[in-house]
This record gives C-alpha cells, structure tokens and sequence, in this order.
C-alpha cells in the first residue's frame, strides 16, 4: 500500500454522556443488532472492514482505557491491522480530538488522511466510508452534510425590556434550506493539515469549535460536502439505542 493512500481513524469517546443519565452511551448494546455488539463496538467494526484504515485512535475519558476495551470484542483489540490505540481525552471534544492526532503524529507519521468520528454514532456503513475517503483524497477536506427539512432560523443575543421579566429572542437571518444542511461524521481531513489547524486552534483562548471542519476552514481552507444519511444519527438520548 502506498504511503498516500494510509488512513488512521480517532473515534470521540470521552464524553461524560450525561444526556443519558450518566450512562456511557458508547458502551451500551446495541438493541438491533444481531452480533450484540456496543455503539462504540458498532463503529469500531465499521472502519475495521475498510482496507486503507490503518490505524485506529480512541479518545476516552481520564483513566477509562479499561472500560472501553471491555465494550469491544476481543478479536477487534487483537487485530493486526488496524492498530487499535486508547487516548485520555481532553476537557473538550476539540482537545480530545488534538490529543489523538498528536497520538497518531508520534506513532506514525506516514498516515496521510485522517477520518475523526463521533463514537456516538454506531449506523455507520463501510460503503458511506470509503465514498468519504474518495472525496476526501480529491478535496483535502470533506463532511457528511445531512439537508434540512425544516426551515432554519438564526437569532441574535436576548434582548431585555424593561415590561418583561424574560429577555426577548429575535430572527437575524431568514436561512436559506437550500444551502443549510446538519453536520455528521466521519469528517475527513489530510492528515499534515489538520493537525497543523488543531495546533493552531489550541491557541485560541476563550473560544470554542463546534468542529473539526470549522478549525480546517478557519485555518487551512474551504471544506467539501457529500450528502449525509438519515440513519447515521448521533446517539444522545437513552430511546435513540433502540
């Protein structure tokens, strides 16, 4: 395989969940799924399955290496390729994901691209990967965009009346549907690029990325889309497992 085509993973497992009552949402059953698996089992066997993965890197919460190898199954932590590899995650998602590629920066340097995905989201297809990684070696940098189907509108800081004892929100913009979609992942980026954007990004004070296709934007460039899919939704709450 040639240098140009290797492509680690971090998978985003290192939050506290506590949308879900406290429960690590990545280490539950899934309800539907015949092998038993994990939400974070699920994505791990996804990217597993794709030949040009090499390397992949768990982000997972202070000391929970642990933890998160008893919800995978022991052939996937034995495996030869991909390399499978546990991070303490950070105080954000943003250093969480930092943290990873700097992992990956120090064990190997010859990973070209990089997939960073949301552990949270277990219905992820191998066929919806690899069109991400075909997109991601033409553009550089690509995100799976799921379009609206309501129609969005952004608001301006709380307004206060002196009448009220509730501050007034107020439209700013009318957003178009056509050119607003919800973002998901995999997001996939050049590996050098990224980590340079995440570098520069821990430099920032006082401010906070939604993701790591606004830090590639701020700090490297213009950023592609594909279409996302319905099914490949984020776990939040305990009813979305089922």
């Amino acid at each position: 395989m040639e240098t140009a085509d290797k492509v680690a993973v971090v998978i985003c497992a290192a939050g506290s969940s506590a949308r879900m009552g406290g429960i690590k949402k990545e280490y539950q059953k899934l309800e539907d799924c015949a092998e038993c698996l994990t939400v974070l089992g699920s994505a791990v066997r996804a990217f597993s399955s794709v030949p040009s993965v090499e390397t992949i890197v768990i982000a997972v919460p202070e000391n929970g290496e642990d933890s998160a190898r008893k919800a995978l199954p022991p052939e996937f932590l034995a495996a030869q390729k991909p390399k499978l590899f546990f991070v303490n995650g950070g105080k954000t998602r943003r250093a969480s994901v930092f943290k990873a590629l700097a992992y990956i920066h120090s064990i190997d340097i010859n990973s070209h691209y990089v997939l960073i995905h949301d552990g949270a989201r277990p219905w992820i297809s191998v066929s919806f990967i690899e069109g991400i990684i075909e997109e991601m070696k033409k553009h550089g940098a690509v995100i799976p965009l799921l379009p609206l189907t309501d129609t969005p509108k952004e608001c301006g800081a709380p307004v206060e009346f002196q009448d009220s004892k509730k501050p007034a929100l107020f439209i700013t913009r009318h957003l178009k549907r056509s050119n607003t979609g919800v973002a998901q992942t995999p997001q996939g980026f050049r590996f050098p690029e990224i980590f340079y954007a995440h570098e520069k990004a821990a430099e920032v004070e006082d401010e906070e990325f939604t993701d790591d296709a606004e830090i590639w934007g701020r700090f490297c460039g213009p950023v592609a889309v594909i279409p996302g899919l319905p099914e490949n939704k984020k776990i939040t709450f305990p009813e979305d497992i089922g």
